[in-house]
Parts: structure tokens; sequence; C-alpha cells
């Protein structure tokens, strides 16, 4: 009976382990794409705007929502609500304590993605890729500190509207692939309990 039992669970653990490792053509397509035209919108409007390092902060809070938007598409912390409240969220509370703490990077930084992260929660928009909004808010440069709450209008939401929009068209296109999730109905997305 035991002897069953082990095996049983090598065969189960064998069968994830393999299902897991398949490649699926047609869901990498997409995301490449999707994820290639999101951000390469982002990039060609916002270029010229900042500064190379500043740039390069900003699209790498993208990136990582891309990531999450494109890849992993069903997870709950990449769906509608939490890629907009959550970005959204991040760069107020980064901008505001940019203007409370204007020379104390040092501890502008640390309290403006710990307080992102707590409101996020709050709000149920918890999107990781936030965090480095917050952070951005604080650290970017001349830039983007000039932008003050307009760095909230854009870089952010334009560029996570642009996100968005790829999303909903690229990820919708391959049958079996669905954004937003299944398991998030538009009324479990707008309003959370």
């Amino acid at each position: 009976m035991n002897k069953l039992k082990k095996n049983r669970t090598f065969r189960k653990t064998k069968y994830v382990l393999y299902k897991e490792t398949l490649v699926d053509f047609n869901e990498h397509f997409w995301a490449f794409v999707g994820s290639f035209v999101g951000l390469g919108t982002i990039c060609y409007l916002q270029y010229e705007k900042f500064s190379p390092a500043e740039f390069t902060l900003l699209i790498g809070s993208f990136g990582a929502s891309c990531v999450l938007i494109y890849g992993v598409i069903s997870s709950p912390l990449a769906q509608p609500r939490n890629l907009i409240g959550g970005h959204l969220i991040a760069a107020f509370i980064g901008v505001s304590i940019t203007k409370l703490l204007p020379d104390l990077v040092w501890v502008a930084a640390p309290l403006a993605v710990s307080l992102s992260i707590i409101l996020m929660q709050i709000t149920k928009t918890l999107h990781p890729p936030g965090g480095a909004t917050a952070l951005i808010a604080v650290t970017g440069g001349t830039s983007v500190r000039e932008l003050g709450y307009f760095y909230m209008l854009s870089p952010v939401l334009s560029g996570v509207l642009i996100l968005l929009l790829a999303a909903l068209i690229f990820n919708n296109i391959p049958h079996g692939r669905q954004y937003p999730s299944r398991a998030m109905s538009l009324k479990k997305i707008f309003i959370k309990k």
C-alpha cells in the first residue's frame, strides 16, 4: 500500500514537472508581441523627454509590469485594477514624499516604497512594479522631479494605459488566453471588497 502511494506521488510529480517544462510557442509568441508593442510604444513616446538615466528607470518599472501582464496574465497582480491602481497610487505617494522630504532621499526612497505597498494592500491594487514607480518619483533626476504630480499623468498613466491596451488586444487573440483573467470578472476587477 505504501509503495503504491509512493509510486502514485512519483507519477504525479513527474507529470507536473513535465507539464511545467512544456514549451508553448503560441503563448510565448503572443507574450513577446504584446510586450514588444506595448513597451515599444512607451519607449518611442518617452525617449526624448528624459535623460538616458531617467529613461532607463522609467522603462524598468514598465518592463516589470510587462512580465506580469503579458507573461502571467491570470495572476491577480496582473489584472487591470492592479496595473492601473498600483502604478497611480505609487506615483502619488512617490511625488508626495519627494515634496515633503526633497533633500532626504535616503529616507524618502524607502518611505515612498513602503507607504506605496501599504496603500496598494489597503486598496487591493497590489502591483509589484508600483514600488519602482514610487522609487523613481523620489530618485529620478531633475526632469522627473520637475513634473511634480504631472508624473502621475505622463509617463505613469499614459504608459499604463498603453500597456493595458496592448494587453487587451494581444492577450485575447489566441484561443485559450484571456485577459483580464476569467476568474476576474469586470465587476470583481473594478469593485473589490
